[in-house]
């Protein structure tokens, strides 16, 4: 059996790939895993808004409910809240139903340890272990010893009350502007800047469980970028489905992602003293403008694969406390354990109110140069096809030679999708456009061959 688990839990185009069985193993074998000693193990259940999420949160329920743990159930609900609330209740476990920035076809399952952080792949593997082996010596219990299934209807007011926390400001006089994706951050978010003051408009916060992620969002901020400008907004936020990532728009329309918002982030906080040891955690695939301008502030930045998981890692292995992805995936350690789109979109707020400055004029620390990405579309068991076809490698270094140190190419296969990501940085984009997108149908022809 292939590894079950990506780079962001289990995911799959739900009732195909995804389907009741899988959930109830993996609730049936995470609950058994993650909760071994408890005398009555209890885990936390949320989902995002689609529409897949009742047929597979009611099987992952009883996987949990089968080896005797408690199941506390909390509904629609950000992925960062279910990583604050298993700690601040002090339960086994955490389990998401979403697959986050996805089309609503796909659904998956993640699971977060008692201290809110995602499973390491030796636990993942321990879960698929269990089930590869049909559950051998994993309790059945009966009669009142059976797992209960609780709500809990104050979490979500316990997790806004906490990102409200994050701040030492007011938003009075601000007009800020949201789109929440049709996701799980539709009441989350817009409760969030209401009670602290901002006048908020907003846009895709009417789920209805099959239109997240659908041309809005964080993956499509092009309806957001409009939206600032004809309702004359300080600015815009964007989360995804699952509200564990958000981009910013500034005053003039501008799409400020995740590399623009560690840059101004971490020269706050490093201006208040809170930038441990002064660094900032990236991917490789951040701008290479964030580099030159987080140089110029004199801050350091450490680079990692790709992947929150990775830049997690790191922050944890030195104690640094900020770190992200350009896709808008923040992690702010001082608050919580993993990527937070409400906890970001408030620290760049607070910023732009703290600060008496635009947007614009705090994102203009870092010029951003050219970037294509281009996607190639190959078999799950060929994504490593760049590092073995002797074509493929030699027309990479034909491109590194034409960009002569003033760019570079970056290929990665997608952790969750059937893709290999093509990506090019450089000064012409014109010409990268050209030189990415040929290098992604050179990848696609011969993986497809």
């Amino acid at each position: 059996m292939s590894r079950m688990f990506g780079t962001d839990g289990v995911r799959g185009i739900a009732n195909e790939e995804l389907t009741p069985e899988i959930a109830y193993n993996l609730g049936r074998a995470g609950a058994y895993v993650l909760s071994k000693g408890s005398h009555k193990p209890r885990i936390l259940v949320g989902t995002d808004t689609r529409i897949s999420k009742d047929m597979l949160e009611n099987a992952l329920v009883a996987g949990i409910l089968s080896v005797g743990a408690e199941a506390v159930c909390v509904g629609v609900i950000p992925t960062p809240a279910i990583a604050y609330l298993t700690r601040k209740y002090k339960l086994d476990a955490g389990v998401v139903i979403s697959a986050s920035h996805n089309p609503v076809e796909y659904n998956g399952i993640k699971f977060f340890n008692s201290q809110g952080y995602k499973l390491s792949d030796e636990l993942e593997d321990k879960i698929q272990g269990i089930i590869e082996n049909e559950f051998k010596d994993v309790p059945s219990p009966t009669s009142g010893s059976v797992g209960r299934k609780v709500t809990e209807d104050s979490a979500l007011e316990e997790y806004i009350e906490f990102a409200k926390s994050t701040i030492d400001c007011n938003l009075k006089g601000m007009r800020i502007a949201l789109d929440c994706a049709n996701g799980a951050s539709y009441k989350s978010a817009v409760r969030s800047f209401r009670e602290l003051g901002a006048e908020v408009v907003v846009i895709n916060n009417d789920p209805d469980g099959i239109n997240i992620n659908d041309c809005c969002g964080s993956t499509h901020p092009e309806e957001l970028m409009e939206y600032v400008v004809k309702k004359k907004c300080d600015l815009g936020l964007a989360f995804d489905g699952d509200a564990d990532r958000c981009l910013a728009v500034d005053e003039k329309g501008n799409l400020i992602d995740g590399d623009f918002i560690m840059a101004v982030c971490g020269k706050d906080l490093k201006d208040k003293r809170k930038l441990n040891e002064n660094v900032v955690v990236t991917t490789v695939m951040s701008n290479m403008g964030l580099f030159i301008a987080l140089d110029k502030e004199n801050i350091n930045t450490v680079k990692t694969k790709v992947g929150d998981r990775y830049v997690l890692e790191e922050m944890l292995k030195q104690g640094y406390k900020l770190g992200g992805e350009q896709s808008g995936h923040i992690i702010f350690l001082d608050y919580n354990t993993t990527g937070d789109g409400l906890v970001t979109g408030l620290q760049i707020s607070s910023v732009v109110k703290n600060s008496q400055k635009t947007l614009s004029e705090l994102a203009a620390i870092m010029k951003k140069l050219p970037q294509v990405l281009a996607n190639a579309t190959v078999p799950n068991d060929k994504k490593n096809i760049y590092n073995e076809d002797d074509e493929i490698i030699s027309e990479i270094k034909k491109i590194e030679e034409k960009l002569d140190g003033c760019g570079r190419v970056l290929i990665r296969p997608s952790g969750t999708e059937p893709l290999v990501r093509v990506m090019l940085e450089g000064e012409n984009q014109v010409e990268l456009d050209e030189l990415a997108h040929s290098l992604a149908r050179l990848i696609e022809q011969k993986a497809n061959r």
